[in-house]
């Protein structure tokens, strides 16, 4: 539940001796009264604290004396999401579950940035009161979730049965899901797994990264299913585990990043100055990340029958697809 009386806004506070020692993060919480320690440290990861200008991203780091602190704090959200009715495509739907095709675009959650017209907000519109109770408070169904730019297949619970039972199987990794990637490059192995720890990037806290210490293990696995030259493939990839952007972050890592990648694709990839128009021009300025889940299967939470869904490759990356088919050579 948020705390409408919580404090928000740029905070600033000067160090005083009495701070001289003390966790940054204790020392804010316990100045700013409303605020638990735990709630700056999230701030301060989310790189929302700063130290006579200077970005601060550890929330152990030491309050300096005399330094002056300015903590952003975002204004509450709202404690509970509100209905929208707001239209989404579902493939499936019984007293249990829900399971959908999220289109590109669409936020699965309210969160800083989106309050509103999210998935959640369109599902408590079609599923009625009695859905605000399943699960976590301001996520009510949500088992697991796709970045908003990212499109494909979702399953949503409509009990709380079904919520304990799928959240337990995404855990485990009991289930089938595979997801396609247009990557730049074209990898080495037809098959393989990239590996590595994935966690804040220390130069963004915004992104992350594979990272030597501190990270989450995060395994990969990938086949290339279509190549156009050196230039882009078509992969399939598989997530033995689950981390924030894990195959954004794998394959930029592997040297491969998802087509129009916002966050991980930083500079014109080598990859394509041996594309010819069309595609050279669509590619470059593909508007999101092209990666879409196109296939999700698991036991029913209810009767343990084998369901299985599969949606096709959206348009916008279907027309990728095409402008690369007209390119001289076409895939192999």
């Amino acid at each position: 539940m948020s705390n409408p009386s919580a404090p928000h806004g740029p905070l600033l506070h000067t160090a005083t001796p009495d701070d001289a020692g003390k966790r940054i993060d204790a020392c804010l919480a316990e100045v700013f009264g409303g605020l638990s320690r735990s709630r700056v440290k999230t701030l301060i990861e989310d790189a929302r604290l700063r130290r006579d200008g200077t970005l601060v991203t550890a929330p152990a780091e030491p309050a300096r004396v005399g330094a002056v602190y300015v903590l952003d704090v975002p204004p509450p959200i709202a404690a509970w999401p509100q209905p929208q009715a707001i239209p989404f495509p579902i493939l499936f739907e019984d007293k249990d579950i829900i399971v959908l095709d999220k289109p590109a675009g669409l936020v699965v959650h309210p969160a800083p940035g989106n309050l509103d017209g999210t998935l959640v907000n369109a599902l408590l519109a079609h599923c009625g009161p009695g859905f605000t109770g399943i699960g976590a408070e301001k996520r009510p169904g949500i088992v697991h979730r796709l970045d908003k730019d990212t499109s494909g297949v979702m399953v949503v619970a409509k009990t709380q049965l079904a919520n304990d039972v799928l959240t337990a199987a995404f855990a485990a990794r009991d289930l089938d899901r595979a997801y396609r990637a247009l990557c730049w490059g074209v990898p080495a192995a037809p098959m393989g797994e990239i590996e590595g720890a994935i966690g804040r990037d220390k130069r963004d806290r915004k992104r992350m990264a594979v990272v030597a210490a501190g990270g989450k293990y995060a395994l990969t696995r990938y086949r290339v299913l279509r190549a156009w030259g050196t230039s882009v493939a078509m992969l399939e990839c598989r997530l033995a585990t689950g981390r924030t952007h894990q195959i954004r972050v794998h394959l930029a890592h592997a040297g491969h990043p998802v087509v129009g990648d916002p966050i991980y694709l930083r500079r014109i990839p080598a990859a394509a100055r041996s594309l010819g128009a069309p595609a050279h021009g669509q590619l470059l300025d593909f508007p999101r990340q092209a990666l879409h889940a196109a296939r999700l299967g698991f036991a029913h939470p209810r009767t343990g029958a084998a369901l299985n869904f599969e949606t096709p490759i959206p348009p916008d990356m279907e027309a990728l697809i095409a402008a690369l088919d007209k390119k001289p050579g076409g895939a192999r």
